[in-house]
């Protein structure tokens, strides 16, 4: 699974037509949050965007690993060139793995699929290619373990932009 790491975003990028309107076009970078994700964002206009990220998180007892993708529709804030505020919706699903514990002696897994809102901001520097972006991912798990609302992802990004 380490090797999507690196391969996703790269496919990514070669998937994506590497031109936007106005802005940026792609940018690739981290999402440092829960979870922990590299990230890859593509405008396909001015103010409509998607996402794709792969991350992880976990502990010593358990560990999770995320695919993720979202529409996002960005809105300027006039009063500060280079920063929008975006909303949206998309999809995840997670693939958790927990370690030997005292309810079970054996390693096992779940697998469990999100649907996922999106809030946040997204400042590009006028001078420097990257782009900054925080935001709340409140997710409905709708199968697997912790089906449910789970209202603490989201995160604080930061990506390179490539055109």
């Amino acid at each position: 699974m380490r090797k999507v790491w690196f391969v996703f975003p790269i496919l990514l990028l070669f998937y994506f037509n590497l031109q936007g309107q106005d802005g940026y076009g792609t940018a690739v970078g981290v999402r440092l949050g829960v979870p922990l994700s590299a990230s890859i964002k593509h405008f396909i206009n001015d103010r409509h965007a998607v996402e794709a990220y792969v991350g992880t998180r976990g502990n010593n007892q358990y560990r999770a690993t995320n695919l993720s993708g979202a529409y996002l529709v960005h809105n300027p804030i006039n009063e500060l060139e280079g920063l929008t505020w975006y909303y949206g919706g998309g999809a995840s699903v997670f693939f958790w793995k927990w370690r030997d514990s005292f309810l079970n002696p054996e390693n096992f897994g779940t697998t469990n699929f999100g649907i996922q809102g999106y809030i946040g901001l997204d400042y590009q520097f006028s001078q420097a290619p990257i782009s900054l972006t925080v935001d709340w991912v409140p997710t409905y798990f709708i199968s697997g373990f912790g089906s449910g609302l789970g209202g603490g992802y989201g995160a604080f990004a930061v990506r390179y932009i490539l055109r």
